[in-house]
C-alpha cells in the first residue's frame, strides 16, 4: 500500500518567487546542456576521446531529462506552444542517446548472470555411513517407497550443472553477437541524430531557454504543480500489486516473458515501468523545488529498486528474445532459459526491494 507524503509544502514561495525558481532550474539544465554538446563535438576519436564522448552524451541526455520534466510538470506556466513543441522532442533526444548504453549494460548483466550461473558446480556432501541392518532398511523404504517424490540426488544435480555450463558459452556467444549488433546500430542512430537538423532545431530552442524562458503569465502555485506530480505516484502506487511482490516467486511472470516476442513486455511490468517514470518526475519536480540533495533516501532506494526493475526485465526480454533464435543448439537454449528465470527472479526481487523501500524499510536489490 503506498502513502502519499507532502513533503514539498510549506516554503510560502509566491509568484514572483516560482518563476525565479523555476527559470534558473530550466536555465542551469539547457546551460548543462549546451556544454555536454560542445564536450560530445570536441572529443577525439581515440580511446579516451570515445570515453568522454560516452560521458558528455549521457549528461547531454540527463539535462534534456530534466528540461523534458520540467516543462511537462510545470506546463502551466510555460508557454504552451513553445513547451508542447520542444518536449517531445527532448524525449526523442534522450531515448535515442539512451539506447546504445541500454544494450551495452543489458549485455554485461547477462554474462554476468551466466557466469554465476554455470559457475563449478558444488562438491556433494557425502551420504551419512549406516551403523545398522534397521537403519538400511529404513533407507531403502524410504528411497523406494511408492508415490513419494524422489530427491534429486547429487548426480542429478551435477548433471543439470554440467549441461547448463556446456550450453552457456553458446549462449554468452548468441548474445553478446545480437546485442552487439544492436548495441551498434543504436550508435550509428545516435550520431545520426547529433548530425540531423532535427536535433539542431532542438538545441536551438535549448540555447534559447539558456537566456529566457517564455512564461505563459500565469501564477500557478509552483508547490501544487509540484504536489499533483507527488499525487500522481501515489496513485500509481497504489495500483500495484505489492502484496504479490512480498511473494518470492512469481510464475505467472515467467510464464508471460516466454510467449511470443510480442507480448515480451508483459502487462506485469507496464504498472511498474509507469510508476518508475512518476517516480522519475517527482524527483525532478523536487529538484525545482528544494535541490537533489533534499530527497529522502527511501526515495531514491525506491528509485533504485525501479532501474533494477527495468534492466532485468530488459534482460529476460533478450534471453527470452535469443532462445527463439532458429536451429540453435538444444543446451543452449537451456542456458538461455536458465538465464530467462534468474532474471525474472531479479524482477521479482527488485518489486521486494520497492516495497520496502516505499514502506521506509532498507533491503538490498544486489
Amino acid at each position: 500500500m503506498a502513502q502519499q507524503h507532502h513533503e514539498m509544502t510549506g516554503t510560502g514561495m509566491g509568484a514572483g518567487a516560482a518563476h525565479e525558481a523555476l527559470a534558473a532550474h530550466l536555465q542551469d539544465q539547457a546551460t548543462d546542456f549546451l556544454r555536454s554538446l560542445r564536450l560530445h563535438r570536441e572529443s577525439t576519436t581515440d580511446a579516451q576521446g570515445a570515453e568522454e564522448s560516452l560521458a558528455a552524451a549521457r549528461s547531454l541526455r540527463r539535462a534534456a531529462r530534466r528540461i523534458g520534466a520540467a516543462l511537462h510538470t510545470f506546463r502551466p506556466l510555460l508557454d504552451p506552444q513553445w513547451s508542447a513543441a520542444l518536449r517531445p522532442e527532448l524525449a526523442w533526444l534522450s531515448g535515442t542517446l539512451g539506447q546504445e548504453h541500454a544494450y551495452a549494460t543489458r549485455l554485461e548483466r547477462l554474462l554476468e548472470a551466466l557466469h554465476r550461473l554455470s559457475g563449478p558446480p558444488q562438491v556433494p556432501v557425502p551420504a551419512a555411513p549406516v551403523t545398522s541392518v534397521a537403519s538400511a532398511a529404513r533407507v531403502t523404504v524410504t528411497r523406494t517407497a511408492p508415490g513419494r517424490p524422489r530427491p534429486a540426488s547429487a548426480d542429478d544435480r551435477g548433471g543439470a550443472q554440467r549441461g547448463l555450463t556446456v550450453g552457456a558459452a553458446k549462449a554468452a556467444a548468441l548474445l553478446e553477437r545480437q546485442l552487439t549488433l544492436a548495441r551498434t546500430r543504436a550508435h550509428s542512430t545516435a550520431l545520426q541524430a547529433l548530425g540531423s537538423s532535427r536535433f539542431h532545431a532542438v538545441a536551438d530552442s535549448v540555447a534559447v531557454l539558456a537566456s529566457e524562458v517564455p512564461f505563459s503569465g500565469a501564477t500557478d502555485d509552483l508547490e501544487q504543480l509540484a504536489a499533483r506530480a507527488e499525487s500522481d505516484l501515489a496513485e500509481a502506487v497504489e495500483a500495484l500489486p505489492l502484496g504479490r511482490a512480498g511473494h518470492p516467486y512469481n510464475a505467472e511472470a515467467l510464464a508471460h516473458g516466454l510467449h511470443s516476442a510480442e507480448s515480451a513486455p508483459d502487462a506485469q511490468d507496464a504498472p511498474w515501468l509507469k510508476v518508475r517514470s512518476l517516480l522519475r518526475l517527482y524527483r525532478y519536480a523536487h529538484e525545482v523545488i528544494q535541490g537533489p540533495a533534499s530527497l529522502e533516501p527511501r526515495v531514491l532506494d525506491a528509485s533504485h529498486a525501479l532501474n533494477v526493475h527495468r534492466e532485468a526485465a530488459a534482460a529476460a526480454s533478450a534471453a527470452a528474445q535469443a532462445a527463439r533464435t532458429p536451429r540453435i543448439a538444444p543446451a543452449t537454449a537451456y542456458a538461455l532459459g536458465v538465464l530467462h528465470a534468474d532474471q525474472r527472479h531479479e524482477v521479482e526481487a527488485a518489486r521486494f526491494a520497492f516495497q520496502r523501500a516505499w514502506q521506509h524499510e532498507t533491503v538490498s536489490t544486489g
